[in-house]
């Protein structure tokens, strides 16, 4: 869905979005509400209020692209977090795209070994 030569790398507006912005609106946003810079080729996903629509931003070589998915029914379960952005892994992303909740149990755990001399 989105071309990248680096890391997938994606950050979330926690809360609403007006979705009237459109490209110059939402990349003011993530330059100033975020913090973040906007031509870095990461990805900055938006919902409304009423969660049927998500906007994602992002950076591509030589302008900026803006995708949108509204929902005919149901609503994205985005996160109702204390924070103003919320950093994710690109699956995660899918995960929220495809209605799923970030947070899967039944998921397999990361697993890490040291090395033992």
């Amino acid at each position: 869905m989105f071309f990248s030569g680096q890391p997938l790398r994606v950050y979330l507006a926690t809360g609403a979005t007006d979705m009237r912005k459109s490209i110059n609106g939402l990349s003011l946003l993530v330059a100033g509400r975020l913090a973040l810079d906007p031509l870095s080729g990461h990805l900055f996903g938006f919902c409304n209020r009423k969660r049927d629509i998500v906007k994602i931003l992002y950076w591509n070589r030589n302008g900026f692209c803006l995708w949108q998915k509204r929902l005919e029914k149901d609503r994205f379960r985005w996160p109702a977090s204390e924070d103003e952005v919320l950093a994710l892994h690109g699956y995660e992303l899918t995960w929220l795209l495809d209605g799923l909740s970030l947070v899967q149990h039944e998921a397999h755990r990361p697993l890490s070994y040291a090395t033992v001399v």
